[in-house]
């Protein structure tokens, strides 16, 4: 019967996830809708949806893994560093973006890149859209190991089969709907990871004992509630200066998610960006704090043994929410009713952050290399064919990559999410907010950037000591210097770019 209800409520969840797509598949006139849904997005949608596609699985998952294994310390500099960096996302891009956007009629990410430096030799748009695809697609590969993780640990069904089920649920929903399903289905999102959140904390205080009990055996353990230590089977691991900095820098790929800002040249009205800045804010830091609270207390649980025999830890810390909600359903209907919605809000996790992964990747290829770049000229109807063809083949292209269960879920979106902040984020807050920025230099600050996080992760930092930092860093500061030094390098924009950058900061006042 506990399975019932689970399965119920997941059912339940998902047809309405299916509802949405095909609902608003109707009113996808055009590619400009499928993408970016008309810029008819609310207050509250826009924040919501922004920051449910920005937690993805990731915070179900692998936040409270990390808790789980190594203590608050890492998981704590880590959400105060994406804490941070949402709002100051929210504070310096939001408005500047939506006003450029809609006076150069930018869609995506990169036509914004190629409108606002007036770039007609289309290099500046092929580049973006090629870090966009190689980004996004292991990206989703992560949501799609989720998904699977998820389904394989609550059904005992091979991890290969669930996780193919559950993307072609996400694929089916978000090629129908496009932007304005994933937008609205993702504010429904946010509400069910809250719910699930709330519900796995009460539990696991119950299963403990009490908070007392769980704040004494924290606290037992060497350097596993310390901010400045992480702790290890072996005693605790010093957490210095340069690691938190490195850490904290997660905050820094905000400026370059095209899937976060896609909401802001979204937005209806650009008067109400500040109320969802405070919304998606608050949410954002609560949120995190109890995904790190969850990693707590399931070592707790393992502990006193609620999680299997006492002191038995977890193989896999990244299943801890998905086994405390097993747990949950053995106590009655109503629990397993609860366990589902806790399940529900892992998938909330993983479809919200891949429905906007694919959409933008889908873009990329479809409106910006074929027919931007490529130049070939096809009419509003084949458009939309090519673009949802597009999305169903990166997905296969994601399950490929998330075809093997010991994928860890952390490390890929840590990889992706420094692409996009070392590639996009510091061209996006020069092109918004310094005049001087050109084309070769935003050009030489992608390529240079996205370059730079595979030389940091695989050359460089395996080398441990000092130079064991988070490549999103290095790779930010490098961009950052090679697009001011080329643009002062080399000729200055044109005085009709020059003009619309000064309209766009009156406009942004």
């Amino acid at each position: 019967m506990e399975k019932v209800c689970i399965i119920l409520a997941i059912i339940i969840y998902l047809a309405v996830l299916l509802y949405l797509g095909f609902k608003y598949s109707k009113k996808n006139l055009s590619v400009s809708d499928y993408y970016l849904g008309g810029r008819k997005l609310g207050p509250y949608v826009t924040a919501m949806s922004a920051e449910a596609s920005d937690m993805s699985s990731w915070l179900l998952l692998g936040l409270p893994g990390v808790a789980y294994a190594s203590g608050i310390c890492d998981a704590f500099w880590t959400a105060l560093g994406l804490g941070i960096g949402t709002y100051l996302n929210w504070l310096l891009c939001a408005k500047r973006l939506r006003h450029y956007t809609e006076i150069t009629g930018s869609v995506t990410v990169p036509d914004f890149f190629e409108n606002r430096f007036r770039d007609k030799s289309h290099i500046l748009m092929a580049v973006s859209a090629i870090v966009i695809v190689i980004f996004f697609i292991p990206y989703t590969g992560s949501g799609f190991a989720a998904c699977g993780k998820l389904f394989s640990s609550l059904f005992g069904i091979d991890y290969f089969v669930a996780m193919i089920i559950s993307a072609v649920i996400i694929v089916t929903y978000t090629a129908a709907g496009g932007f304005l399903a994933a937008s609205t289905t993702d504010f429904i999102q946010s509400v069910v990871m809250s719910v699930a959140l709330i519900c796995v904390v009460c539990f696991g205080v119950s299963c403990c004992g009490s908070t007392a009990v769980i704040y004494d055996y924290s606290h037992s353990l060497d350097g596993f509630m310390s901010i400045s230590s992480m702790f290890s089977d072996t005693g605790a691991v010093p957490y210095g200066p340069i690691t938190v900095l490195s850490t904290m820098a997660w905050g820094l790929g905000y400026f370059g998610m095209p899937h976060i800002l896609l909401r802001f040249m979204a937005i209806e009205d650009p008067k109400k960006i500040k109320l969802s800045r405070r919304i998606g804010t608050v949410w954002v830091f609560i949120a995190m704090s109890v995904a790190i609270a969850i990693g707590v207390i399931a070592r707790c649980m393992s502990h006193v043994g609620a999680l299997g025999e006492a002191d038995n830890f977890l193989a896999d810390p990244e299943t801890a929410v998905i086994e405390i909600a097993n747990l949950l359903s053995t106590h009655g209907v109503l629990a397993a009713f609860l366990a589902g919605v806790i399940m529900a809000g892992i998938l909330a996790c993983t479809m919200s952050t891949c429905d906007s992964q694919l959409l933008a990747a889908s873009s990329s290829i479809s409106e910006n290399i074929l027919v931007s770049v490529l130049g070939i000229k096809i009419d509003e109807k084949k458009k939309m064919i090519i673009a949802r063809v597009t999305l169903v083949i990166i997905s296969i292209i994601g399950m490929i990559i998330a075809r093997d269960p010991a994928s860890s879920v952390f490390k890929i979106v840590s990889f992706a999410w420094a692409g996009f902040g070392g590639a996009f984020g510091p061209v996006m807050l020069l092109a918004l907010f310094w005049k001087r920025t050109n084309t070769p230099g935003a050009i030489a600050g992608m390529i240079s950037g996205g370059v730079m996080i595979f030389v940091w992760k695989f050359l460089v930092r395996p080398m441990g000591g000092a130079l064991d930092i988070y490549e999103l860093l290095p790779a930010f500061i490098v961009s950052l210097l090679f697009t001011v030094a080329v643009s002062l390098a080399t000729k200055e924009p044109d005085k009709e770019i020059q003009k619309e950058f000064d309209k766009v900061f009156e406009l942004s006042k």
